[in-house]
């Protein structure tokens, strides 16, 4: 039997077992949307604004290590999606976009909704095709879901133009796939392995630095084994936090421009450092040469070749899976006999690293709400066991900072790309995933409303998230920059004119809630999250005044932090 082109693309999302695709429709891909309507086993997420669809297709694959999928029309329907394909790529998320085209016939000659959506999604997709022949359609998807999930992975478009999905052919879905000069590492280097176990081995102030790689292969339980199996301190970067447990002893806190004052001093410090999935990213290690004046070997795994001494010079570069070469590492240190070496003055050194940084802590107040103690509320109250989405800004580093993440796939932010209005369709895509998971988006009044739209897409489908606006009245990092360094020149990043937020919730059909007094924090979020079935969207007022610390500033090193207002 033959099926047309967009029965074809809709059989080949079955055959991959995708149960959601996220999308808005629009001319191109009406034909895919009639086969959609047409079957039941792929549903369909109405979004109310294509951005929305990709955030939320992200934060689906981020807590769940599936593909997120997404579907939208040509000219402006791609072009609103590319904001969240880039914030993909960047994080390294693995993503299929579906998009509509012109008529094969009409490309190249400015047609209604024409874009060259594979010439502006290039640079910030892993791959993309064009589909010119109905019979590509299979085998173009199947490469798709391949590329996108393998390796390093990363988003991958399909651009598939509205006369193709119309034509017909008969269907069959290749079983595997292969793709001439891409093979993606498996197992490492077995003599670099060794290399690295010798280093680690004669090692007296180690350091693991262990970054998103680690939460995106899986490899959560081969880190913390060998982590307490060395007796090392670990640290975990924004994208990794939770592939190690944030409460465990061994554990010094997040590094870099926002980091703790053990992690970065550790960091800076230490003679042996192995960054296992991580890039030497520059918010992590800041300044390249401030941090290469202190001598260390530095050992690197990774998937993606590329990252490899991309930044920093390594001694003993690994390309592998993390999954794999971790289970080669932890094999040729148990088969050596050896022990490591004793590292109870670099412990002691480290314990007070920590506890000078712990005594630089925010100051609680019993007038004005500080945005911290929520987020210290809100792992209280759900006893660390949340999916928490956050959008981007102070309100973003202070969760990293104050939720403690125990396990990988809990903590759901844009970090690479930095994406304001990320975090309410990232909650929605994981609500998806886990429908009877306790999901809470932290958010600030400006990111809020770069998406704030999706609330109605959110009454659509009763998606009980909790919305923990921390409302300073600013662009709360904007103002702290221009604090620091344009002279308190608070140019454009006063919130004027914010809506009414409980109302806006209640518009949408959804629950508002008011907070102002730090006495009422703790009761508004109890009350929040005993409301199982309803969103509800929390406005908490907090100090306009309040800074992230400790933060080192853009172009510094990593001891050069500003720990305080006083330091």
């Amino acid at each position: 039997m033959e099926l047309s082109g967009a029965e074809i693309t809709i059989r080949c999302l079955q055959e991959e077992g995708v149960e959601f695709v996220f999308g808005y429709p629009g001319g191109a891909v009406l034909h895919i949307y009639d086969a959609l309507f047409q079957q039941e086993k792929v549903k369909h997420i109405l979004v109310r604004h294509e951005q929305a669809a990709v955030h939320a297709a992200d934060g689906y694959a981020r807590c769940s290590d599936k593909v997120g999928v997404v579907l939208v029309t040509s000219g402006p329907g791609i072009t609103n999606a590319v904001t969240g394909i880039a914030t993909a790529y960047m994080d390294s998320i693995p993503m299929v976009v579906i998009s509509g085209q012109v008529p094969t016939h009409a490309i190249g000659e400015d047609a209604f909704q024409e874009v060259d959506s594979v010439g502006i999604t290039r640079p910030c997709v892993k791959h993309n095709f064009l589909v010119k022949d109905v019979k590509d359609i299979a085998p173009t998807i199947k490469k798709a879901f391949y590329l996108a999930k393998s390796g390093r992975p990363g988003p991958v478009l399909v651009d598939i133009p509205k006369d193709i999905s119309n034509q017909k052919c008969g269907f069959s879905y290749p079983e595997s796939i292969s793709i001439r000069a891409y093979h993606p590492q498996g197992e490492g280097d077995i003599e670099q392995v060794r290399k690295a176990a010798e280093l680690l081995l004669e090692a007296r102030r180690p350091m693991v630095y262990a970054g998103g790689g680690v939460v995106l292969s899986d490899s959560a339980a081969q880190l913390t084994e060998l982590v307490r199996l060395t007796g090392f301190p670990c640290t975990n970067t924004l994208m990794g936090l939770g592939g190690y447990p944030s409460t465990d002893r061994q554990f010094v806190g997040m590094p870099g421009m926002h980091g703790t004052y053990e992690a970065n001093m550790a960091m800076q410090h230490c003679d042996v450092l192995i960054a296992i999935g991580a890039r030497f990213d520059d918010r992590v290690v800041g300044n390249v040469e401030h941090f290469a004046q202190n001598p260390r070997k530095i050992i690197h795994i990774d998937i993606d070749p590329s990252s490899i001494a991309k930044r920093v010079k390594v001694d003993v570069p690994i390309v592998g899976d993390l999954k794999l070469v971790l289970g080669q590492l932890l094999d040729v240190l148990r088969r050596s006999g050896r022990k490591t070496c004793d590292i109870s003055d670099w412990w002691k050194q480290i314990g007070e690293w920590r506890e000078f940084g712990g005594e630089l802590r925010y100051r609680n107040s019993d007038e004005i709400i500080k945005p911290q103690f929520v987020i210290e509320t809100l792992y209280k109250v759900t006893g660390g066991d949340a999916y928490v989405t956050s959008d981007v800004g102070q309100h973003q580093m202070w969760a990293a900072q104050y939720y403690k993440f125990n396990q990988p796939r809990r903590w759901i932010n844009s970090g690479g790309l930095g994406t304001m209005g990320f975090g309410l369709p990232a909650a929605m895509g994981v609500q998806f995933m886990h429908p009877d998971a306790t999901v809470a988006c932290v958010t600030g009044e400006g990111s809020i409303q770069m998406n704030i739209q999706e609330l109605s897409t959110c009454r659509q489908y009763r998606l009980p998230i909790k919305v923990l606006s921390l409302n300073n009245r600013y662009l709360g990092m904007v103002r702290q920059w221009q604090q620091f360094f344009h002279g308190n020149r608070f140019s454009e990043s006063y919130m004027d004119a914010l809506p009414d937020f409980v109302k806006l919730a209640e518009a949408y059909g959804h629950v508002g809630m008011l907070i102002e007094k730090p006495s009422d924090v703790e009761p508004a979020i109890r009350e929040a999250f005993a409301r199982k079935n309803d969103l509800v969207f929390m406005d908490f007022r907090t100090d306009p005044a309040e800074n992230v610390y400790p933060m080192v500033p853009g172009g510094k090193g990593l001891s050069e932090v500003v720990l305080s207002e006083d330091l």
